[in-house]
Order: C-alpha cells, then sequence, then structure tokens
C-alpha cells in the first residue's frame, strides 16, 4: 500500500481512524476522528468516506459516524474470541443469577485485559468495566489471572512498564506484585480487593482451551465487604464447563 508523506501505510491510517472509537465513544464527526487520530483534516475525512462507503462505518441522521454493521459482521467471522464468549455466556448466565453481582470473561489483549463480555444486574454494585473496553493487567483481578498465567517476557514487560495507581489498595511495586502472581498460581484464583475501585472487590479465575492454555479469565465484581467464597465455587465450577466445551479435559 502506498505510504503518506510521513512514512505511514494506508493501513496504519486506517486503524488510526478506528482506533478513535471507544466504548465511550462510539459517534463522532468526522472532524473529531481527524482531530483525535492526530491526521490532516482532509486525509480524515476522505478515509471516513471511504469507509463510510463500504459500509465499514455509518453516518446517523445527525451525520455523526458510528462504527458500522458490516464492520461487526467481518470481525465475528470466524473469531476465536466469538466462540470463546458463546461457549462462556450459558454458564456466565448461571453465575451471575447466583451470585447477582457483576460476571465478567476477558483476554489478554496487547498485554491489556479485553473484556469480551459483562452481565450485570440493576442491583449489581459499582463497576468500571465496559464491553470491549480494557484494564491494566496489574489492577484487575481478570488482569492478575491473565498476567500470573502469562508467558515470562509478559510478565517482565508489565513489571519494567508504569504501573499505574489507581487507588490506595493497587499494586504497584514490581516485588509485590510478583509475590501476588506466584499466589494466584498457587490458588488458582485471583482476589483484587480495592484495585480498580477501593469501593469493590474483583475475584477472578483462569479458563483453559482445549491445550490446556489459559485463554481467558472468568470473574466477578462484589461489594468491598462482601464474602467471596461462595463467588469462587460459582466461578470455578463455570470455568471448568466452560472448559469442557472448548473441548478441555482435565
Amino acid at each position: 500500500m502506498a505510504n503518506s508523506p510521513s512514512g505511514e501505510s494506508v493501513t496504519d491510517r486506517l486503524v488510526r481512524v478506528l482506533e478513535t472509537f471507544t466504548p465511550t465513544r462510539t459517534a463522532q464527526t468526522a472532524a473529531e476522528i481527524g482531530r483525535r487520530s492526530g491526521l490532516p483534516s482532509s486525509t480524515a475525512h476522505r478515509i471516513v468516506g471511504e469507509l463510510v462507503e463500504a459500509g465499514l462505518l455509518e453516518r446517523d441522521d445527525d451525520r455523526r459516524v458510528r462504527v458500522g454493521m458490516r464492520l461487526w459482521e467481518l470481525a465475528t467471522r470466524s473469531s476465536h474470541a466469538l466462540r470463546l464468549r458463546q461457549a462462556a455466556l450459558p454458564f456466565m448466565e448461571r453465575v451471575q443469577v447466583r451470585v447477582r453481582e457483576h460476571t465478567q470473561l476477558a483476554i489478554l489483549e496487547h498485554d491489556e485485559a479485553l473484556f469480551l463480555e459483562r452481565l450485570s444486574a440493576p442491583a449489581s454494585g459499582s463497576n468500571v468495566t465496559r464491553v470491549a473496553g480494557r484494564l491494566p493487567l496489574h489492577a484487575s483481578s481478570s488482569g492478575l489471572v491473565l498476567l500470573a498465567f502469562g508467558d515470562r517476557d509478559l510478565q517482565d514487560r508489565i513489571m519494567s512498564g508504569p504501573l499505574l495507581r489507581l487507588t490506595p489498595s493497587t499494586l504497584v511495586e514490581p516485588a509485590q506484585l510478583r509475590r501476588k502472581l506466584s499466589e494466584i498460581r498457587t490458588l488458582g484464583h485471583a482476589i483484587a480487593p480495592g484495585y480498580i475501585e477501593e469501593v469493590s472487590t474483583g475475584v477472578a479465575v483462569p479458563v483453559r482451551d482445549e491445550t490446556g492454555a489459559v485463554i481467558a479469565a472468568l470473574s466477578v465484581v462484589l461489594p468491598r465487604d462482601a464474602e467471596v467464597e461462595f463467588a469462587l465455587v460459582e466461578l470455578h465450577r463455570a470455568a471448568r464447563d466452560i472448559e469442557r466445551a472448548l473441548g478441555y479435559r482435565r
């Protein structure tokens, strides 16, 4: 593909446009996309127009731009993440009904926990997680599970980078974090009281694929002072059922 004067390929510029959409920013003007992507206004308008014409983006009645149904369709075809979500959803629903708090499924993506699904009830407590949203690996219970069962290069990369303190309880010292990861591998679950929000405790367990590799984390978000034992029983039970659905046999 032809490069721009800056050396960027067409693909690079398309990605920059698409990355301006977030779970909380679902509709934008072409001018806003240009500003957020850092592309020249004329380039951003041209790319947006081409993506709208291809059906990958759509314009609403106010001429604001949204992700198009065709992009969603293409993204979900033969998607490993979609297969995982479909396998997990019935068992997540059971956890949510029994625990009656936010129930979430996350995978590792670009050194962050990417959330594929979240089930909630009107009475569920506080939770910052959104579907297609991301959280730091060191600060969330799901992220800690993915980090603990990840490879050494991933762990070294996270430890050497800045560890953002989201609350006073967030683990930001590498030695302390390494001890936490060792504990998670030993116990087979992560408990993160107040790491993301002071009022909540995240509880997560690993989910394995047919090879036995940890590919996801299943979690619930409880009130800070809630007991975690019942939630852990339900999470482990659901994780085993998801694993069987994926073809893993212990």
